[in-house]
């Protein structure tokens, strides 16, 4: 079971999410459901998919308030389910159920849809003992539960936030005087509590950033033969991270090489929201 805890900043999204989508109140439902007509709606998966988002629906109703639908689970978060397969069923009011219906199936499709392409890369890499994880490329607003999903998907999170980390980038480099001059710096005057992660972009940038005592390196756009070397020349003295440009495709290659972590920005800026219904249930 992946945790899931609401915070501040995801109550604040499911607010905004609400507020945007109800406007002054749903008029075409007002119209025509009786104020005391209630339903329910079957949420089907209508492609194969790796469902996730079910505790984020469920604070979602929590939050729109009293008069809420209730949803009744049929698979546990992270199941794999087949087209047809009945995902849970949403009983409640019919005119709260029509206003929430798509705010819901909004959350389920997307973050379904990040999870199930993190499946599919850790799957990928099933064996080597190299782990997939995030980045900050992410739906603004939404990393809170954006990185939910790549958890339940069988990822890692990277960095929630800039406060999460010290990650020394390019730009950084540039006006720290260089790998070496960066991560000695920040070892010395950072939070003690806090890794040391610089980018660097060829071995020698490499070899500098293992003699400065940098925790984690992240390799930015090497080949898998250039990580191969890398992990030769680290020996283990400092986490290798691979980054940039890496695919379904290739990513084993990556992971063969012997590096620990694979960066993967799809996972969140990239994943196809996948296909989910709401299917009103007779009687």
């Amino acid at each position: 079971m992946i945790a899931f805890t609401p915070t501040p900043l995801l109550d604040a999204l499911l607010d905004l999410t609400l507020a945007e989508d109800i406007g002054t109140g749903d008029v075409t439902s007002a119209l025509l459901i009786p104020a005391e007509a209630d339903a329910a709606f079957a949420l089907r998966a209508r492609e194969p998919l790796v469902v996730c988002g079910a505790p984020v629906v469920d604070r979602l109703f929590w939050r729109f308030g009293p008069g809420a639908p209730s949803v009744d689970w049929h698979v546990a978060e992270g199941a794999r389910v087949e087209p047809g397969d009945t995902i849970g069923v949403m009983r409640g009011n019919q005119r709260s159920l029509l206003v929430l219906e798509r705010p819901a199936l909004n959350f389920l499709q997307r973050l379904s849809g990040i999870a199930t392409l993190t499946r599919r890369y850790v799957e990928a890499v099933e064996g080597t003992g190299a782990r997939v994880v995030d980045t900050r490329k992410t739906l603004p607003g939404w990393r809170v539960v954006d990185k939910y999903a790549v958890r339940v998907g069988g990822g890692t999170n990277h960095r929630a936030a800039l406060d999460g980390g010290i990650l020394i980038k390019d730009n950084h480099l540039q006006a720290a005087g260089g790998v070496e001059a960066a991560v000695r710096r920040a070892r010395a005057e950072g939070p003690h509590s806090l890794r040391v992660e610089v980018e660097v972009e060829d071995l020698p940038g490499l070899r500098a950033a293992v003699e400065a005592g940098a925790d984690v390196i992240l390799l930015d756009n090497f080949s898998p033969k250039q990580v191969q070397a890398a992990v030769q020349l680290a020996k283990g003295r400092a986490l290798l991270e691979a980054s940039g440009g890496i695919t379904l495709e290739t990513i084993r290659h990556f992971a063969e090489a012997g590096v620990e972590l694979i960066a993967v920005g799809a996972l969140t800026h990239s994943a196809r929201a996948v296909d989910i219904g709401a299917d009103v249930l007779a009687g």
